[in-house]
C-alpha cells in the first residue's frame, strides 16, 4: 500500500467543500487513515513548502496555507499518489480539466484548493511533518478485494 498527504487548503474550507472533496476521494477508493482539523503555523508551513524555498511566490504560499484552517488527510492505496493527483487536477484551477477537484472547484491561479504529495519520498516527509506512525489507523475495508483485485 502507497501512502500520501492531502491537504485541504483553507480556500476550500472556507467555500465549504470538505465534504465534496473527501467524497471524490472515497468513491475512487482511497482509504482515509489519518485526519486532523488544524491551523499551520508559519514554522510549519517552512518546513512543508520547504522546497520553495527562494523562489518568487514562497512567502505568498506561506500566507495563503497559514490564512485559516486546514483538513490535513493520509490516504492509502495501491498507486494512491498518482490517483489522488489525477482527481486533483493541474495545479491551477483555471487551467485544470472538468472533472478534477480543481477544475470543477477552482478558478484561481493563487487559491488552489488542495495539496497533494508528490512522490512517494515527499509523501513519507510530508505525512511525518502532521503525524505520528500511532495516529496512522491501519484497517482493511470490506470491499478491498473489489476495489484493488488480488494484487
Amino acid at each position: 500500500m502507497e501512502r500520501t498527504l492531502i491537504i485541504i487548503k483553507p480556500d476550500a474550507v472556507q467555500r465549504q467543500l470538505i465534504g465534496r472533496i473527501i467524497t471524490r476521494f472515497e468513491e475512487k477508493g482511497l482509504q482515509i487513515i489519518a485526519s486532523r482539523f488544524m491551523h499551520i503555523t508559519r514554522d510549519l508551513a517552512a518546513q512543508h513548502y520547504a522546497v520553495h524555498k527562494g523562489k518568487p511566490f514562497y512567502d505568498s504560499l506561506l500566507n495563503y496555507i497559514t490564512s485559516g484552517p486546514v483538513l490535513v488527510l493520509v490516504l492509502q492505496a495501491p498507486g494512491v499518489i498518482a490517483m489522488a493527483r489525477k482527481l486533483m487536477g493541474k495545479t491551477f484551477g483555471n487551467e485544470a480539466e472538468p472533472g478534477t477537484i480543481r477544475g470543477d472547484f477552482g478558478a484561481s491561479r493563487g487559491f488552489n484548493l488542495i495539496h497533494g504529495s508528490d512522490s512517494p519520498e515527499a509523501a513519507q516527509y510530508e505525512i511525518g511533518l502532521y503525524f505520528n506512525d500511532n495516529e496512522l489507523v491501519n484497517y482493511h475495508l470490506a470491499n478491498e478485494h473489489w476495489l484493488y483485485g488480488d494484487n
